[in-house]
């Protein structure tokens, strides 16, 4: 077994701040490259809530940099979320390139804030970085992390905020602070006076950067420029192995981040998706065990990509196809040449009580006469679509959104825990659509992107609007498996159409199960709570939130429809 040596070392930035970092390398003085990662947490964690820790790494014959970025852990300096990575970044790859034994190659791994800091480390492109593995990341910081859809994303983004704030009580030293923000990250202060504005964040938290997401709802802010990676990386190419998780909040700043790279990179892209929350990466999410091919593989791959661009080894990952996906329901990984992208039409029919009865709103695909075959895709872009659902009446189904009992998040991507939850007793309320097809005859591979079209009159300047899809089982269960969110903003009481991309996703239902789309106008607390009034969320009062009814529409004149990609077996689109 190779022996490995851990130390600790400590750099100067240019303006001439101290920081940390633990270093892990083998006993030996064979030059190696640097695996470095930088993180706000303590830099004894480094990550091993998903990752193997830094000494497994070291034995794979790198030199491992666990930084404390500034004002976290022991560096010095203060903490401002994401406000001094690009520099610090610059400096400390400068830095570990010329380590002892380094042969003077970098590559950065991590996730979250880690990957974060891997995008902001690139800006100014160091010669010695030469290849990043950047998992769970923003690539546009507002719409990839703090609001969707102009939703802001309460839950995350308070709970995270507590966190940081509590360990930053905790390095003052500040016991009373520390066991208050403790406490409330058990419980979270959501419902006060302005329940995305707790008070508790005022009194305890006021310079954290939860007040800057909050106050700055609109995507084209100063704040937002400044520090998103999308407007900081244009000029920036590396190899990049981009990491997600089916029920991870940022999926869609990872998979955005790999669209850009892969349509402009001269290097190698690798996007690998699980089915994963922001953590754990395993086998067992929510209430689904997705067996054995689960299991976290990204130690061993993110290693195969270093070495290859590290070290120059043919590890034959570049031979493979670049995306890797985890299929949901078969339980397997599938490769792909590129992400697929939506094209099969599902439309919302209903007898107007779709709120009511399990049985009464339904999905369907259009049948040429006779024939009894699905209406392909390319063939129903050249038909005439009010003419084919004429059998369908005109229908509306109601939603009545009663502020004091918001419908309340279960899993998904936008609260904890994360995951598929069986929720036929949540659809069963009825303040909640559902639209459910008829049994599949054969199995449905599903994957890519996913969007929902509906039509809506709202007598209210905003309202939110939730999709959720899912596998309704013969005995009743029903498993969701991708979702989406959107505020909506409206001074006209006219019947719209409002588009709602769900998260993307890779799942095969299996023969005999139906599939499912449920419609709210909430998701508490994953997002606030709209008072329906226009009003934002930091300055809506608890008491203004108002009663929204929303009427929805389908039929032959407003064609409500869910679009999606199915693919065969050869992962050739049908």
């Amino acid at each position: 077994m190779v022996k490995i040596i851990k130390h600790t070392a400590s750099m100067q930035t240019r303006d001439g701040v101290r920081l940390d970092a633990d270093i892990y390398s083998p006993d030996t003085k064979e030059k190696l490259p640097i695996l470095l990662m930088r993180q706000p947490y303590g830099r004894e964690i480094a990550s091993t809530v998903v990752y193997a820790h830094p000494r497994w790494y070291a034995a794979q014959g790198y030199i491992v940099v666990i930084q404390d970025v500034r004002g976290r852990g022991t560096s010095e300096g203060n903490f401002d979320l994401f406000s001094y990575e690009i520099e610090d970044g610059f400096d400390t790859i400068a830095w570990v390139s010329k380590l002892p034994n380094s042969n003077g190659k970098v590559g950065m791994y991590g996730f979250s804030y880690q990957g974060m800091t891997q995008l902001y480390a690139a800006v100014h492109q160091p010669e010695a970085l030469v290849a990043i593995a950047p998992a769970m990341v923003a690539y546009d910081l507002y719409t990839d992390w703090a609001y969707e859809n102009g939703a802001f994303c309460l839950h995350a983004s308070l709970a995270w905020a507590i966190q940081l704030a509590g360990e930053t009580a905790r390095l003052k030293e500040d016991e009373a602070t520390y066991l208050e923000l403790y406490k409330a990250s058990c419980n979270l202060p959501v419902n006060d006076l302005i329940p995305a504005n707790p008070e508790l964040m005022q009194k305890l938290a006021p310079d954290s950067f939860y007040h800057h997401w909050l106050n700055n709802p609109h995507p084209d802010a100063e704040y937002w420029q400044k520090r998103s990676p999308k407007y900081l990386l244009e000029n920036i190419d590396l190899p990049m192995l981009h990491v997600g998780g089916w029920f991870d909040p940022y999926l869609r700043g990872t998979l955005n981040l790999y669209r850009t790279m892969a349509a402009k990179s001269k290097y190698s892209q690798h996007l690998l998706v699980g089915a994963w929350a922001h953590l754990p990466w395993g086998r067992k999410l929510g209430r689904i065990d997705y067996g054995i091919e689960a299991q976290n593989p990204i130690d061993e791959i993110q290693i195969r990509w270093f070495d290859y661009f590290l070290k120059g080894i043919d590890t034959g990952l570049l031979e493979e196809s670049p995306i890797s996906l985890f299929e949901m329901g078969s339980n397997k990984w599938r490769e792909f040449d590129s992400l697929p992208q939506s094209d099969r039409v599902y439309y919302l029919a209903s007898d107007g009580l779709a709120s009511i009865r399990e049985d009464s709103g339904m999905l369907w695909q259009y049948e040429e006469p006779g024939d009894g075959d699905a209406i392909s895709p390319r063939e129903l872009l050249e038909t005439d679509l009010a003419e084919q659902m004429t059998e369908f009446d005109n229908n509306i189904d109601i939603i009545v959104r009663d502020p004091w009992r918001p419908v309340m998040a279960l899993g998904g991507h936008a609260t904890y825990p994360g995951g598929s939850f069986d929720r036929s007793a949540l659809d069963s309320r009825s303040d909640i659509l559902t639209y459910t097809s008829a049994p599949i005859a054969s199995d449905l591979h599903i994957a890519g992107t996913v969007n929902l079209a509906v039509y809506c009159s709202v007598e209210k300047p905003s309202f939110d609007l939730c999709a959720v899809l899912s596998v309704v089982q013969p005995d009743g269960k029903v498993f969701n498996f991708t979702q989406g969110y959107i505020t909506v903003n409206s001074t006209s009481q006219e019947i719209q159409a409002v588009n709602i991309p769900l998260q993307d996703t890779c799942m095969c239902l299996a023969a005999g199960n139906s599939l499912r789309l449920s419609i709210s106008a909430d998701c508490f607390p994953a997002y606030p709570v709209n008072p329906g009034t226009g009003k934002l969320p930091f300055e809506t009062r608890l008491m203004e939130r108002e009663i929204i009814t929303i009427a929805i529409h389908s039929g032959a004149d407003y064609p409500s429809q869910i679009k999606l990609t199915t693919v065969n077996k050869n992962n050739s689109y049908l």
